[in-house]
């Protein structure tokens, strides 16, 4: 899958078939003769939506006349506004008044969260853009994504850990069923952060951080010819040729690593920098994923060993000195990109393309078929 930047095993399927498959056979056929993940009939119900309302020709850019709308503002934009959410499906009633009521409140909110915008309740220019967005080009996302469902395993009846880059989250499920969510930090788009499977096996209490040479070469060295100091202020210590940066709250691995091995060197960690968790858009990191709340996780990776109880993870997390534990019951983490899938509501949602990799794989899977 290098063409398309994911490391994770796929099935092959003619593209041609797969998008004769699409809208013309129903999913049930298609899943008994080539199975998918669940998401991909979960999508097509909302691909023939968007076809029909496209087919319909109601959807009309809306013009906005200021910054922002909100509750008990009237405005003839606001009925676009109302228009636009009702063939979403946000907005239940077919209302047209030129007034923003609490009804129009709700489903802008509603909205907001299926586009990992601020659920504020106001229509801001971000709002007015994702509604603008061509309804073209929101078909070809889904159309993108369900391709990527055939790059899953089929089932994941087990406890299981997923990241979604675009999302900038982290999903705990127990035997399927999700139980728990949080804000990630994932790569810049310079750093992009891989996107493979693996089995977290060790967890990595008070870790030392092993100063990668590209860090080291760019920003250490520098830093130390200007302030001999550098090393001592910052907690850091030669280790052999290398550098490391000791255990304890200031290390830029916070006081817990997970690691499931790869051949990306990507993990999940703890970080001293919990302000970023609070931004909308979190790619800050150099490839790895930072997480929001590293105790949890802990205790989640932990619960089947008893003699791990929180205040032992507490303890080492708190030690100042590194030690390795090693998971008795590994977990399969699945680190994936969708920028459209259907939430455990219903709902729809929809991200930005972080690293540009939805129009070059439309590219290679619509370029061909009936659809264009």
């Amino acid at each position: 899958m290098q063409a398309t930047n994911w490391d994770l095993p796929r099935k092959k399927l003619s593209y041609a078939a797969f998008l004769d498959s699409l809208l013309n056979v129903p999913s049930s056929a298609f899943m008994n003769t080539e199975p998918v993940f669940r998401q991909y009939g979960l999508l097509k119900t909302f691909l023939k939506q968007y076809r029909s309302i496209e087919q319909s020709g109601n959807w009309k850019p809306i013009k906005a006349d200021k910054k922002s709308y909100r509750l008990g503002d009237s405005s003839k934009v606001i009925s676009e506004i109302k228009e636009h959410l009702h063939l979403l499906g946000d907005l239940k009633s077919n209302d047209q008044s030129n007034m923003f009521d609490a009804a129009l409140e709700t489903a802008v909110k509603n909205f907001q969260q299926r586009y990992g915008i601020k659920d504020d309740g106001i229509v801001g220019r971000s709002m007015v853009a994702e509604l603008n967005f061509p309804l073209a080009k929101r078909i070809e996302q889904i159309i993108v994504n369900m391709e990527r469902c055939r790059w899953l395993p089929v089932a994941l009846n087990q406890d299981y850990i997923v990241v979604n880059i675009p999302e900038y989250k982290f999903h705990a499920y127990e035997n399927d069923s999700l139980v728990w969510s949080m804000n990630v930090v994932v790569g810049t788009e310079m750093n992009k952060t891989a996107i493979f499977n693996g089995m977290m096996n060790t967890v990595v209490f008070s870790p030392y951080w092993n100063v990668p040479s590209s860090i080291k070469n760019k920003e250490i060295l520098p830093a130390i010819r200007r302030n001999g100091n550098y090393l001592e202020r910052n907690h850091m210590e030669w280790n052999g040729s290398n550098i490391r940066q000791k255990p304890g709250p200031w290390n830029a691995l916070g006081k817990v690593k997970f690691l499931f091995p790869n051949s990306h060197s990507i993990y999940l960690h703890d970080t001293p920098s919990k302000s970023l968790f609070s931004q909308d858009k979190r790619a800050f990191s150099h490839g790895c994923i930072r997480v929001e709340e590293p105790r949890r996780l802990a205790i989640y990776v932990l619960r089947h060993q008893p003699e791990w109880t929180e205040a032992r993870i507490d303890s080492a997390m708190n030690a100042e000195k590194e030690l390795y534990v090693k998971v008795q019951k590994p977990v399969p983490v699945f680190i994936a990109y969708f920028t459209a899938w259907v939430d455990r509501a219903g709902r729809i949602n929809f991200r930005n393309d972080l690293y540009k990799r939805d129009s070059r794989l439309a590219e290679m899977i619509i370029e061909n078929s009936n659809l264009k």
